[in-house]
This record gives structure tokens, sequence and C-alpha cells, in this order.
């Protein structure tokens, strides 16, 4: 049996674990709609910070640039999330996330400044 059958027979079993996988497919497609606006908007008024702020190459912010209202619906609604989390990397992360107080020192400030080198130095690599 695949796994997409197993899946399906799981879900016929248990109807409210069904409908919160609906739920959470369909918040995923409300989030790819609302990522592929809001990064059509940052690209048509700023390329080049757009590109840095979503992490796309110039060749990718000139497809959503150009794409439609209807091809964007279209786009949207996949099952898999479209926009990526940029702060992967564990060191990156726990520079961004060490402080949950406002920056008070340099030194806090100087560590988001290499969390942000580290993620465009990463984008610059693709």
């Amino acid at each position: 049996m695949t796994a997409n059958a197993t899946a399906t027979a799981t879900a016929a079993l248990n109807p409210a674990a069904d409908a919160e996988r609906e739920q959470l497919l369909a918040e995923i497609r409300e989030a790819n709609l609302t990522y592929l606006m809001l990064a059509q908007r940052l690209i048509r008024a700023d390329k080049a910070e757009a590109t840095f702020r979503l992490g796309l190459s110039e060749e990718s912010a000139e497809l959503i640039a150009a794409l439609s209202p209807a091809q964007l619906i279209k786009l949207a609604n996949q099952n898999t999330l479209l926009c990526r989390f940029q702060a992967d990397d564990e060191m990156v992360f726990k520079l961004l996330t060490s402080s949950h107080a406002p920056q008070r020192s340099v030194g806090e400030a100087a560590q988001r400044l290499h969390a942000n080198i580290l993620m465009a130095g990463r984008l610059a690599a693709v």
C-alpha cells in the first residue's frame, strides 16, 4: 500500500484528522497567496532590496513580478509552502533570537548585523 493510499485510508477512519489536514492545506495556500502578493509588491517597488529580503534570485524575482493575478492564484494553490525560512542555520537563528528585549547594547546590534551578513552571504552563493 502506498503512503498516499495509507493516508487516505487513515483519513477515512478519522474525519477530524482529515478536516484538520484540509484546514492546514488551506492555510498553506493562503500563506502562499499572501507571500506572492507581498513579494510581487516588494519586487516592483525595489527589485534589489526585494531579492535580498526575500532570498530570491534575480530571475525568480523577474518571474514573480511578471505574474498576472490569475497566475499568482494558480501558483498559490499549491499544497507546498512557497516561501522559505531563511534563518535555517542554528548559528543565525541563535544570533537573531539571542535577546527578546529591545536592543540595549552595541554587542546585540552587532550580533544582529552578523546574522544579516551571514544570510546575505548565503544568498550571494545561490
